[in-house]
């Protein structure tokens, strides 16, 4: 296994550590997209910096918590990102399942907290267990009710392992071998969204009877949870998002316009709105966030 580290950019010196992004054995690659693992244990945080923001994002998750509770906040309108005044709703279960999420979502640790999330390829899901994703988009849930026994016995063990390392040496080694069981022959690039979804379209292209344009977008929905072109806009914002930390950390700033020209959009105003309805804020608002804001963390590890 890797650990990664965020990039080195000019983060205001007050935030704490962010955490790790805990990359997959090669093996399991194209089964697991990343692992990311937070502690705010020992550290004074306001209520506000307690705040947790996630873009949406076309992956599958898990989560356990070793210390500590998440809270999901529900934004009073539709359409603005929550609030920390607006209405708190605890997670149910001890270990949460989450489908693909079309839209951002922050969520709000009461205290300390000690977690980890699990990043699952969806279609990775359906081929080991038969987990349709699109049952569970926009969700979190309860995994005891939709995983099956031996996954909540692994749930149980990574539960009280004794540090993150092993942690993530249980999960390998119960994923490895009901992979490598069901893998399909066409290997599947996961390293980045637009690398998947490529692979996931010309896998949906050549599996199963029938290859009409509408085939291939339903297996791929069923796969993953969600309809090939939002797939490919995700990749898309992606690659931007990418793109914009390479020019803050090679030239000290960041052209917009050069960003959208160069990712296929219309024009800076068509990477805003997108930026925006992914994330829930504008570029700018952003990067700003992810140097300045603890709330952004997740966004400097998956850096």
């Amino acid at each position: 296994m890797a650990t990664l580290k965020p990039a080195a950019l000019d983060f205001d010196p007050a935030l704490i550590p962010s955490g790790t992004l805990w990359l997959p054995r090669a093996s399991l690659s194209a089964c697991l997209r990343g692992v990311m693992v937070r502690s705010t244990v020992g550290a004074s945080l306001t209520d506000a910096q307690r705040l947790n923001h996630f873009p949406a994002f076309p992956l599958c998750n898990l989560c356990w918590w070793f210390t500590g509770c998440s809270h999901m906040l529900e934004p009073a309108q539709p359409g603005r990102m929550a609030q920390l005044s607006d209405p708190r709703q605890p997670l149910a279960g001890r270990w949460v399942f989450g489908g693909p999420f079309t839209r951002p979502s922050t969520s709000w640790c009461p205290g300390p907290v000690h977690g980890m999330m699990v990043m699952f390829m969806p279609d990775a899901l359906h081929a080991m267990i038969g987990l349709e994703a699109a049952r569970f988009t926009d969700q979190l849930v309860d995994a005891a009710t939709v995983l099956p026994p031996d996954w909540l016995a692994m749930c149980e063990q990574v539960q009280h392992a004794a540090d993150d390392a092993q942690r993530m040496t249980l999960l390998e080694d119960f994923l490895e071998p009901r992979w490598q069981a069901c893998r399909p022959a066409l290997p599947l690039q996961a390293h980045r969204y637009a690398d998947w979804v490529a692979h996931l379209a010309q896998r949906a292209a050549v599996s199963g009877p029938g290859r009409s344009l509408r085939q291939l977008e339903r297996r791929v929905k069923r796969w993953a949870g969600l309809p090939l072109r939002e797939l490919r806009g995700m990749a898309r914002s992606e690659q931007a998002f990418f793109d914009a930390v390479t020019a803050q950390a090679e030239t000290g700033g960041i052209r917009w316009a050069d960003i959208a020209a160069d990712n296929g959009y219309a024009d800076q105003s068509h990477l805003c709105r997108t930026t925006r309805r992914i994330t829930g804020f504008s570029p700018e608002a952003l990067r700003e966030g992810i140097e300045k804001d603890e709330a952004f963390w997740a966004y400097r590890v998956w850096m």
